[in-house]
Parts: C-alpha cells; sequence; structure tokens
C-alpha cells in the first residue's frame, strides 16, 4: 500500500501534467452538439443531455484510441498503465460536456422553454471553453498578456458559434 507522502506525489505530478487544452475542445464540441440540437426542433431534456454526455464519450474513446494507437506506431507495448494514464490525460473531453448537461437539467427551475435551455447551455459551453483555455495558459506558465489572447481567440471562437446558431435561426 502506498504511504500518503507517494500519493500526494502522484497527485501532485498529475496536476502538473494536466493539460486543460482537451477540455476546451470538449467544450466546443458541446457547443456543436448543442447547436446542432436546436437546428431540429424541440429536444426533450433528457435527449439533449444523453446527446451531449454520449457525444463527449466517443470523442473521449477516440482521442484514447488515437493516443493508444500512437502509442503502438511508437513501437511501445500497451500496458495497463500507458492506456490507463490515456484515459485520464484525454478526461477533460469529456469532463467539458457535463456543465453544459447540468445547464440543460436546472433549466426548469429558470422557468426556460426549449430555445432559453439551448442558450443557457450554450453560454455554459462556451464559457467553459474560455475558461478552460485560460486554465490552460496559466498552467503552460502564460503571461497575463497571453492568457488575456487565448480568452479572446476562445470568445471569438464562442461568438463564431453564437453567428452559427443565429444563422440557423433559432
Amino acid at each position: 500500500m502506498p504511504r500518503t507522502g507517494e500519493v500526494a506525489g502522484r497527485r501532485a505530478e498529475r496536476r502538473e501534467r494536466a493539460d486543460y487544452t482537451g477540455a476546451v475542445y470538449g467544450s466546443m464540441l458541446a457547443a456543436s452538439v448543442i447547436i446542432g440540437a436546436g437546428s431540429l426542433g424541440d429536444f426533450p431534456r433528457l435527449e439533449l443531455i444523453t446527446l451531449l454526455l454520449l457525444s463527449g464519450a466517443v470523442f473521449w474513446i477516440a482521442h484514447v484510441h488515437a493516443t493508444l494507437f500512437g502509442e503502438r506506431l511508437a513501437q511501445r507495448s500497451l500496458t495497463r498503465r500507458i492506456v490507463l494514464r490515456a484515459c485520464r490525460d484525454e478526461w477533460p473531453i469529456l469532463k467539458a460536456a457535463i456543465p453544459p448537461a447540468v445547464a440543460v437539467a436546472v433549466s426548469p427551475l429558470f422557468g426556460l422553454d426549449t430555445p432559453g435551455t439551448l442558450w443557457l447551455a450554450l453560454g455554459v459551453a462556451i464559457s467553459g471553453q474560455i475558461g478552460w483555455s485560460m486554465a490552460a495558459a496559466r498552467r503552460a506558465g502564460a503571461s497575463w498578456r497571453q492568457v488575456a489572447v487565448t480568452a479572446t481567440v476562445n470568445l471569438l471562437l464562442g461568438l463564431l458559434i453564437v453567428a452559427f446558431k443565429l444563422l440557423l435561426k433559432h
């Protein structure tokens, strides 16, 4: 059984290696799913929550597979540790789908209809995209100016997604 110091050391190492870019990507994916779902008309909330989470899961699995395939191309044998590391490293893609799904789930508490629910979930997804990009930049040691630049770029990308939503007229 590992000692407390060893466990804490491994957790600190994982935090140090954390890469939030997958969460930025996952947030963009969630926003795209919301746009696509909204363009098809009324979606029951449970269906949209399921669509968000399953889309995140499929992309997470795809990224894990791509990472592991890359390991095989590098002629490294796939050990349980390598597989688990790939699953953990790509986890932010799926994790980013959770806040928009929660927004959909709680939208009735705010009396929101389907369009209002979609806008709330889209706002949460884009906010996540911006927040995760800022966290990734800070984790990478970026200056505050660089953090502002990445936040601005992700805001513009989010606004582009909103423009797509408006063009789809809903």
